[in-house]
C-alpha cells in the first residue's frame, strides 16, 4: 500500500481527500478490482445503469499507469486494424475498427457530462523522422479515413512547423480526434462521478483472496465484498490472487520528465497549436505542454517494470535533441510507471467462470482503450456481450519461458527495431 509517487500529476491535482479503507463485510451487484481507468470506466458505466458498485483500490485512485502516463488521447490500439485484419481476419478487423475511436469519444463525453476539470485540449500529431515513416503516416491516414476519421491532415516538413517547431522531422499527421488531458485529474473526477451516482470507493484496500462461486466473495485484510460479478482491471499492478491472469503479460516501465514552468510564450514557440505529439519510432518519444506551461516529455521502455536509477539522464537527451533551445533547463519532476505488455500487443478481455470479467494488457494504448473496456464490460454484464466478445476472441498468447525469458527476448527485439528506426529502414 502506498500514496502517490512524486509526479507532476500528483503535485498538480487535489489528492488530499482520500477514500476510506474497507473495514466491513458488504454486498454489491458488481465489485471492481482496481482504481485505474479500466476500473473507473467500468464502475461509472455500471453505476449509471443502476447497478450497486463497489470499487477496491490497493493504493490510491489512479496510483498506477492511469495517473502516470503521457496524458495523450491516442486512438486505436497498439496494433492497428490493418494488422489485426491480416492476422485474425477481415471480420475481426472491421469489428475492432468500428470501436477504434470510441474510447476518445467516451472520455470527452464524461468530461462534459460530469464537468471534470482535467486540462483537456483537443488535437494531436504523429511526426515522422524520415521519408519511410512519412509514407507510413500517409497510409495511416487512408486507413483511419475508411473507419470514419476525416479530421486528419498530412503535413510536409514546412507545414509541420505550425504544430511543432523542431528540425528533427520530415513531416507529420494531425488528428483532430486526439488530444491531451491531465490523467490523474480525469481519474479523480471519474471517481467523484461514481460516488455521485451511488457507487462506493475504497482506497488502501488490496484484495487478498477471491472466492469464486455463484456469487463472488472478495476479501481484503479488514473486510469483504460479496457480489454477483467481479471486474478485474488491475493490469500491471495485479496481485497474485489471480495468478492465471499473470501468465501472458509483462509489466513494462516508461519514463517521463516535466520541466520547470517555461511560460506560455515559450511553450507556444515549441508547440504553436498546443497539440500533443508522438513520433513514429518503435521506442517512441511523446510530449506536450501542460496547463501551467511546462513541457512534459516521455519516452523509452524498461522491460520488467523495474525503476531506472536516473530517469532524467535517460529522457533529457531526447528532449534536448528535439528542442535544443531547452538545453540545461531545470527539470522539476521525473517519474516512471508500469503498463502491461502482451505478446500480441493487443488487449486481453475474458472471463474466469461466468461472473468474473477481466480486461488487461493495453500495451501502451491504455488511456482510450480502458475507457472503451469499461463500456463494453458494462454491456456484457447487462446481457449484451457481443462487443466484449469481439475482444475476448482474440488469441491470448502465452509468454514462452515465462516472464524471465520474455524480458531479454523482448528487449532484444526492441533493440532490433530501434536500430531500424535509427537507420531509416
Amino acid at each position: 500500500m502506498s500514496d502517490y509517487i512524486n509526479s507532476y500529476y500528483a503535485f498538480n491535482a487535489d489528492t488530499d481527500n482520500p477514500y476510506p479503507t474497507l473495514s466491513e463485510d458488504i454486498q454489491a451487484d458488481v465489485c471492481i478490482m482496481g482504481g485505474g481507468f479500466t476500473g473507473l470506466s467500468s464502475a461509472l458505466h455500471l453505476a449509471k445503469a443502476g447497478y450497486k458498485v463497489v470499487l477496491l483500490e490497493a493504493n490510491r485512485i489512479g496510483f498506477g499507469a492511469t495517473g502516470r502516463n503521457g496524458g495523450q488521447i491516442v486512438n486505436s490500439y497498439s496494433r492497428d486494424v490493418d494488422t489485426i485484419a491480416k492476422k485474425y481476419g477481415q471480420d475481426m478487423g472491421k469489428a475492432m475498427g468500428a470501436m477504434m475511436f470510441e474510447g476518445g469519444d467516451i472520455i470527452r463525453s464524461l468530461i462534459r457530462e460530469h464537468k471534470i476539470d482535467c486540462d483537456h485540449v483537443d488535437g494531436g500529431a504523429f511526426v515522422a523522422l524520415n521519408h519511410k515513416q512519412l509514407k507510413g503516416l500517409e497510409e495511416h491516414q487512408k486507413l483511419w479515413q475508411q473507419y470514419g476519421n476525416d479530421s486528419m491532415e498530412l503535413l510536409d516538413k514546412s507545414s509541420l512547423s505550425k504544430i511543432v517547431k523542431s528540425d528533427r522531422y520530415t513531416g507529420g499527421l494531425t488528428d483532430g480526434k486526439s488530444g491531451h488531458i491531465q490523467p490523474l485529474k480525469l481519474a479523480l473526477g471519474e471517481a467523484r462521478a461514481i460516488k455521485a451516482l451511488g457507487g462506493e470507493l475504497f482506497e488502501q484496500s488490496p484484495i487478498t483472496k477471491v472466492e469464486k462461486g455463484e456469487r463472488v466473495k472478495v476479501h481484503t485484510a479488514t473486510g469483504s465484498v460479496s457480489a454477483d460479478f467481479l471486474v478485474v482491471g488491475a493490469n500491471a499492478y495485479l496481485s497474485h490472487v489471480l495468478p492465471e491472469l499473470m501468465k501472458r503479460s509483462m509489466p513494462c516501465g516508461t519514463q517521463i520528465i516535466t520541466t520547470e514552468v517555461l511560460g506560455e510564450d515559450t511553450c507556444r514557440e515549441l508547440l504553436p497549436a498546443n497539440y500533443c505529439v508522438e513520433d513514429c519510432n518503435y521506442l517512441l518519444d511523446y510530449y506536450r505542454t501542460t496547463a501551467d506551461h511546462r513541457l512534459l516529455y516521455g519516452g523509452g521502455v524498461v522491460y520488467s517494470g523495474r525503476d531506472p536509477e536516473d530517469i532524467e539522464r535517460l529522457i533529457r537527451p531526447k528532449m534536448e535533441k528535439t528542442f535544443p533551445q531547452l538545453k540545461g533547463v531545470k527539470v522539476d519532476f521525473a517519474w516512471t510507471g508500469n503498463f502491461l505488455l502482451t505478446v500480441s500487443r493487443l488487449p486481453e478481455f475474458g472471463r474466469l467462470g461466468k461472473n468474473i470479467y477481466y480486461m488487461q494488457g493495453y500495451s501502451g494504448h491504455g488511456v482510450t482503450s480502458t475507457h472503451l473496456a469499461g463500456k463494453v464490460v458494462s454491456e456484457a454484464i447487462k446481457g449484451q456481450a457481443e462487443r466484449f466478445d469481439v475482444f475476448s476472441k482474440l488469441p491470448h498468447l502465452p509468454m514462452l519461458g515465462g516472464r524471465a525469458l520474455q524480458i531479454p527476448f523482448t528487449a532484444l527485439g526492441a533493440s532490433y527495431y530501434n536500430l531500424r528506426d535509427m537507420l531509416g529502414i
